[in-house]
C-alpha cells in the first residue's frame, strides 16, 4: 500500500509543480488539474478500501463528477478563446472586456 500511495502523491505533486510551471498556456494547465483530479480520486478510492470506510464509498465518485464537469467548462472555454484570439495564451486575456 505504502508505495502506491507514495507514487500517487507523486503524480499529484508533479501535476501541481505542472500547473505552477506552465500556467501561460491554457490546455497545459487544464491537462495538469486534470492529473490532478486523477491521483487524488484513485488515492481516494484506495484509501477508503484500505481503511475500510464504506460509508465514504461515494467520495470517489462525487469527486470524479466535479472533475468532468470542471473538464467540460474548461474545453468550452478553451474553444471559445482559441476562437476569439487564435491561440490559447493566458497573459492575453482580459477578463475586463467582454
Amino acid at each position: 500500500m505504502m508505495p502506491i500511495s507514495l507514487s500517487l502523491t507523486m503524480a499529484f505533486s508533479l501535476a501541481l509543480a505542472g500547473t505552477l510551471i506552465y500556467r501561460s498556456h491554457l490546455m497545459s494547465t487544464l491537462l495538469c488539474l486534470e492529473g490532478m483530479m486523477l491521483s487524488l480520486f484513485i488515492l481516494m478510492a484506495m484509501l477508503i478500501s484500505h481503511f475500510h470506510m464504506f460509508s465514504m464509498s461515494m467520495a470517489p465518485l462525487i469527486l470524479l463528477v466535479f472533475s468532468a464537469c470542471e473538464a467540460g467548462i474548461g474545453l468550452a472555454l478553451l474553444v471559445k478563446i482559441s476562437a476569439n484570439y487564435g491561440n490559447d495564451y493566458v497573459q492575453n486575456l482580459n477578463l475586463l472586456k467582454c
